[in-house]
């Protein structure tokens, strides 16, 4: 694991949490797997492809006004190796209290650049 791998993810990810804060959909795309797999909180169950994560993130858009809380990622950590990686924290949604779920991003390293391959978001329930 190279420091420099984990310095490149970690700003990728700062990017990409900015972009969704500022609602860029280009750089929300940039740097992202064409066959990208996302599993959301929202239905459909599964995205798949960078068509369809757009039209996630446009959904999104519609539902969560823009600004410096709209999306942020808490207690990042950063696992790489020579051409997969992993990340996870919790994702603070909206700014308000309870909107938390917790995050998990895939990458894979394409012609010496880190890409995101799949990402994951999943809320607690309380099972009682």
């Amino acid at each position: 694991m190279k420091a420099t791998d984990i310095s490149e993810i970690e700003e990728l990810i700062r990017q990409w949490e900015n972009a969704i804060c500022e609602g860029d959909l280009q750089t929300i795309l940039a740097d992202h797997a064409d066959d990208l797999v996302m599993y959301d909180v929202p239905e459909p169950l599964m995205i798949e492809g960078l068509s369809a994560y757009r039209e996630g993130w446009e959904l999104f858009f519609a539902h969560n006004a823009a600004g410096p809380d709209r999306f942020r990622v808490k207690e990042l950590k950063v696992v790489a190796g020579d051409t997969v990686a992993f990340a996870y924290g919790l994702l603070k949604i909206g700014g308000g209290p309870n909107a938390v779920c917790r995050l998990t991003l895939c990458f894979e390293k394409i012609e010496g650049k880190w890409q995101f391959a799949h990402e994951h978001h999943s809320m607690p329930i309380r099972l009682t």
